[in-house]
């Protein structure tokens, strides 16, 4: 079994249901478990400002399921509840990013692992180092939190504390 570190972001309709219906889904996965959901945050849209605000969280799996079948599975979540990409960094229903699989590091066209921008978006950091406050990225394993010390938060809110556990 792999440990897997995911966020969640949209920004577009109802958000905190797109939310949970990934949520619902990933959980569904084969060979997977969901194990840990972070609290929901709200922010501003990085990379590409002018548009909804973004609803964000992070999860943590365990799954036996190789990188690029996860991502296949991930991709599918997406597209059945209607992200389409238009543009880059642009609105969507659901993002489903895969942030850390494991000690693993993958640098190919369709996979980057660690995520490449994971470390500059406090938005990521700060849900995910809720779930694992020690995490380390590989391959320097520099804790995580280290990073998120550099990064302005200031446009990040609490968005809810009730949610439901899968």
């Amino acid at each position: 079994m792999t440990i897997v570190y995911l966020s969640l972001g949209t920004n577009m309709g109802d958000r905190a249901a797109y939310l949970q219906k990934a949520l619902e889904a990933l959980a569904d996965l084969p060979q997977t478990r969901l194990l840990a959901q972070s609290s929901i945050y709200e922010t501003t849209a990085w990379g590409k400002t002018g548009q909804a605000d973004f609803l964000n969280m992070a999860c943590q799996l365990d799954t036996q399921l190789t990188a690029a079948d996860f991502l296949k599975e991930t991709q599918a979540i997406e597209q059945s509840l209607g992200r389409v990409r238009h543009e880059k960094w642009g609105s969507r229903t659901i993002d489903i990013d895969i942030l850390l699989f494991g000690e693993e590091v993958y640098d190919t066209k369709e996979l980057k692992v660690p995520h490449p921008y994971m470390t500059e978006r406090a938005f990521v950091l700060i849900p995910l180092l809720e779930l694992q406050p020690d995490l380390k990225l590989p391959p320097n394993h520099k804790f995580l939190r280290d990073y998120l010390a550099a990064l302005d938060q200031s446009d990040i809110t609490l968005f809810s504390a009730q949610q439901t556990e899968f």
